[in-house]
């Protein structure tokens, strides 16, 4: 009983700090979800409009007029300024009616030599050009173009920033952080941490319940023990049965791990943007069908109640009562209905079928709906990531199905009361 004792310690720790470290982690993950979902970020306009803004601002910082484009100005100024001239010539050699107008025309023609006019244009041109793409010029351009860009992006019409920011600095706080570089190295590096803790914690948890039945089948010729050590086995399934449904069974992770975009040259780039992210163990399935407004919803969540937790429970303490009562209890109908035929109703079993067979489903849908997102092109670049994974919840709770089938072998074989 002492060693027992030890291992039943050594099990309920264990199943108290994976509740602990279960919930943390969850925690965890709903920040890293909040801070880097793709509402705050791809899919927000704000979070564009920075990103272009500083592509916007570092090509006007580098402005330069080249000497390619000097002359490309060039020509397109001399084209202009000789169609000018020759729209000019044509306008004042028209006939005219009037004495004024033919005394210009006759001025002109006596005054000025349209050769002569056309070229001037090619000197007149490279010096506009010069100007234009003098030292001060340019950054007066610069500043013409900043100030249009600054009044372009001050028009939001749909601006989530002072939500973001509110959750940004409520994160950078909380992780003691000030980037998000730092945050998701944070909180990955935590993260990473607990899974470790967590797989010594069920080691911890189901090492204890296989050296208790080890000792089991070491005493297994002392008839005397049987009834002690058969409790001791129920305190076990009780404690995998508890654990196995209030820490998650499962997790869905979608995001899109990067995204990268050309734009004039430079990158515009996103990571981490969660898609969705969901975990649950089977008492929040539950509680969320039991929530729901839509009366089929709710009575799914009463059956699973019933069916995966209620029942289980009933069998486990109907078993308790069987082998501690005095036989007279023991043979009443009601606890031997419930030590020995209530297996049928159970659906344990089913539910980790249903769980295993859930998550096989929406893996294979996220990845394939997710494999549609990767693209690989000059100008957009998108890598997904499927994180869908089934949690210790789901190894423990499947191991308290195993280890309520071997009581219930067990206790058919010692069923006589005086047995016991």
């Amino acid at each position: 009983m002492f060693g027992l004792s030890i291992l039943l310690a050594i099990g309920v720790f264990s199943a108290y700090k994976l509740d602990a470290l279960s919930a943390e982690r969850e925690s965890l993950k709903e920040d890293y979800s909040l801070s880097n979902s793709v509402s705050l970020g791809l899919f927000s306009i704000d979070a564009w409009q920075d990103r272009i803004s500083v592509v916007i601002r570092s090509q006007l910082h580098d402005f330069h007029i080249t000497p390619a484009q000097k002359k490309d100005l060039q020509a397109t100024v001399e084209k202009e300024m000789h169609g000018l001239v020759r729209k000019t010539v044509n306008e004042i050699n028209r006939p005219q009616k009037s004495l004024g107008g033919k005394l210009k025309k006759l001025a002109f023609n006596a005054l000025v030599d349209s050769a002569e006019l056309q070229a001037q244009v090619r000197p007149f041109a490279r010096t506009i050009v010069a100007k234009v793409a003098s030292p001060k010029s340019e950054r007066r351009l610069k500043r013409i173009a900043g100030s249009k860009f600054t009044q372009l992006t001050s028009q939001i019409y749909d601006s989530v920033r002072v939500a973001n920011d509110t959750v940004t600095k409520y994160m950078y706080q909380k992780y003691k952080v000030s980037n998000p570089v730092a945050f998701n190295k944070r909180i990955n590096g935590q993260l990473a941490l607990i899974d470790t803790q967590q797989i010594c914690y069920v080691a911890g948890l189901i090492g204890s319940i296989l050296a208790a039945l080890t000792l089991w089948f070491a005493l297994r010729k002392q008839v005397q023990l049987q009834t002690v050590l058969f409790v001791f086995a129920l305190l076990f399934a009780l404690l995998l049965l508890v654990t196995g449904s209030v820490i998650p069974v499962i997790e869905v992770d979608a995001r899109i791990r990067s995204l990268e975009l050309q734009l004039l040259g430079e990158k515009i780039v996103f990571q981490n943007q969660v898609l969705f992210y969901q975990s649950k163990s089977i008492v929040g399935i539950v509680g969320t069908l039991l929530s729901q407004p839509k009366p089929d919803t709710i009575v799914v969540g009463i059956l699973i109640l019933l069916f995966i937790l209620v029942l289980p429970l009933l069998r486990l303490i109907a078993k308790g009562i069987y082998v501690l009562s005095p036989k007279k209890i023991a043979e009443n109908g009601v606890v031997r209905y419930l030590t020995f035929e209530l297996h049928k109703w159970d659906m344990a079993d089913v539910m980790v079928v249903g769980m295993l067979m859930t998550y096989i489903g929406l893996n294979g849908i996220l990845k394939s709906q997710l494999s549609a997102l990767n693209i690989q092109d000059k100008t957009l670049q998108v890598m997904t990531d499927n994180g869908t994974s089934l949690q210790p919840g789901f190894y423990i709770f499947a191991g308290y199905v195993v280890f309520a089938a071997i009581l219930s072998q067990i206790l058919k074989r010692v069923s006589s009361h005086d047995q016991l």
